[in-house]
């Protein structure tokens, strides 16, 4: 159990970057325990603010509960109290919930609720469905404002109203104007996160928006650039920054455009390319060419 409060839990991954690890599997698709541990021990080394298990990037919509109940108790251990640990959520309503409990059960810290499976739904019904998952745990909430749930300022503000431990909103869409409407309403009451694919690209602007922090798929792989990269952000050193976009991230947006997936993929490749191998994507992804795995090689380089 937690003894983080969902308070305590957004002060603490507002004032740092943030962590995706992606999750391991053997060659037969297996849940890959002892490289995973290794891999959060490691990524502790370079001290994130706080450890998303079974998210988007650790391929949270492949895993069965109880997979996903192993995941996040195999970080949870490893992190031992080192960083917050949050889980992934998601799925229709129902499910939602016992993803929920079950990230509460296996020691998380946190949720972060992905948009709900398939359907696209009115705003009232998006309100219903998150209100439901935080009042399933005591375990703070982060929502994820993307694909098929985009919520309006005036939904936000709302579900703040009803739900206490709804701590944050990370942004998938990169709707300026939204954003702007949206902490213009309920300000401090949120903490506020940059989740858009590769979102090092966003971070500078996001940051004058009251965005702190943001997820970093390339931590996995370039811990030390990546908490270089955010500590440029967050001291506003734009030429640092546009460097940093100019000679790795955006020639690393290039390839990971090639194909739909391959957010989740050229991580996984990555890791592969600094001697860290993760195995291979769950179908319906498709892991990285021959070609494209040899062109991200070259662009890392020495970076490690």
């Amino acid at each position: 159990m937690s003894d983080i409060s969902p308070a305590e839990l957004a002060k603490k991954i507002g004032n740092g970057l943030l962590s995706f690890p992606v999750t391991h599997f053997t060659k037969e698709f297996a849940f890959d325990e002892e490289p995973y541990r290794e891999h959060i021990s490691w990524l502790l080394e370079h001290r994130p603010a706080g450890l998303f298990a079974a998210g988007g990037t650790g391929e949270f919509f492949s895993l069965t509960l109880s997979e996903f109940s192993s995941v996040v108790s195999a970080a949870v251990s490893e992190t031992a109290g080192r960083a917050p640990v949050l889980a992934g959520c998601g799925y229709g309503t129902a499910m939602a919930k016992e993803f929920a409990g079950a990230a509460q059960d296996a020691g998380a810290d946190g949720i972060l609720l992905l948009p709900p499976y398939l359907v696209n739904a009115e705003a009232a019904g998006l309100a219903t469905h998150v209100e439901a998952v935080c009042a399933a745990t005591s375990l703070g909430v982060i929502v994820y404002n993307r694909d098929n749930a985009i919520m309006d300022d005036a939904t936000v503000a709302r579900l703040c109203e009803r739900c206490p431990n709804l701590v944050g909103f990370k942004d998938g869409v990169g709707d300026i104007e939204l954003m702007t409407r949206i902490y213009a309403r309920v300000g401090d009451r949120l903490i506020y996160i940059g989740g858009l694919p590769t979102a090092e690209t966003f971070a500078l602007p996001y940051l004058e928006m009251g965005v702190t922090t943001y997820s970093s798929a390339i931590f996995n792989f370039l811990p030390k650039f990546a908490q270089e990269f955010y500590a440029a952000v967050r001291r506003r050193d734009h030429a640092a920054v546009y460097a940093g976009l100019r000679d790795f991230v955006l020639p690393y947006i290039a390839i990971r455009n090639r194909r739909r997936g391959y957010a989740v993929s050229i991580v996984k490749a990555g890791m592969n390319a600094v001697g860290r191998p993760a195995g291979p994507v769950r179908s319906p992804l498709v892991d990285v060419s021959e070609v494209e795995f040899a062109e991200l090689r070259k662009l890392i380089g020495d970076r490690t």
